[in-house]
């Protein structure tokens, strides 16, 4: 029964974080209500969209953003940089790569310390903190809940982020903008990120306007294979 509840609960936490494009829902609280944790942060992390909270449930997962962000240290920037969870059963024994981080958060309630990369195909976006007040781990199901969970926030938060516009803009003979090559660029990251069209198209804006670009200038560099989006990631 316990099993069965806890995937009802999962199921309705990534329809709620699916429909937030609607309005301005609170993006922390579907963890909270799929996951045994006390609170949660969504936060970007550096270029192009800043270092700032998103969201925070609790004052605790404010603060614990707020550390990482002071001493460019901690767990949120790990998990971008390597582009996976970083998990921490009891953050006050783990001194891990951030030993200033460490000793700054012993002086909290935190026990268990989740940090989950945000990222789509090669544009890097931020991260998502779970904390809970007793030390302990997550489940590996429970893992993969939350890497889901956190693939669906980042689309929102992407969204958020970038300037208002249609996403796909009518053709204005003046700029030269050509839907026909943006539907190109975003049908060959269909194949080259694996992601759904929505997704592409948004990776294509995110990429445009980290770079100071135009959606157009981007698109017709994907068509020509300037822009290799795994290897931009690769770096190469």
């Amino acid at each position: 029964m316990m099993a069965s509840s806890d995937r009802r609960a999962f199921a309705a936490a990534a329809l709620e974080l699916s429909e937030a494009a609607e309005g301005n829902p609170d993006l922390c609280r579907p963890f909270l209500r799929a996951l045994p944790i006390t609170g949660a942060a969504i936060s970007t992390l550096g270029a192009p969209f800043g270092t700032e909270t998103v969201c925070a449930s609790d004052d605790r997962a404010a603060q614990i953003d707020e550390f990482q962000f002071d001493l460019g240290e901690g767990p949120c920037w790990e998990a971008l940089t390597t582009r996976r969870p970083v998990l921490s059963a009891d953050i006050r024994h783990t001194s891990g790569s951030w030993p200033i981080f460490a000793r700054a958060i012993a002086t909290t309630d935190v026990g268990g310390l989740f940090a989950f990369p945000m990222f789509i195909g090669s544009l890097n976006i931020g991260a998502v903190d779970l904390y809970s007040t007793r030390p302990g781990s997550l489940s590996t199901s429970q893992i993969d809940d939350a890497t889901v969970l956190v693939d669906l926030v980042a689309r929102q938060v992407l969204r958020r982020a970038l300037p208002a516009r249609p996403e796909v803009p009518d053709v204005i003979e003046e700029e030269g903008y050509s839907r026909r090559v943006v539907h190109q660029a975003t049908g060959m990251l269909l194949a080259q990120l694996d992601l759904p069209a929505a997704d592409a198209l948004l990776v294509l804006r995110g990429y445009a306007f980290s770079h100071g670009r135009t959606v157009r200038d981007v698109a017709t560099d994907v068509v020509a294979r300037k822009i290799t989006f795994p290897a931009e990631y690769d770096g190469s």
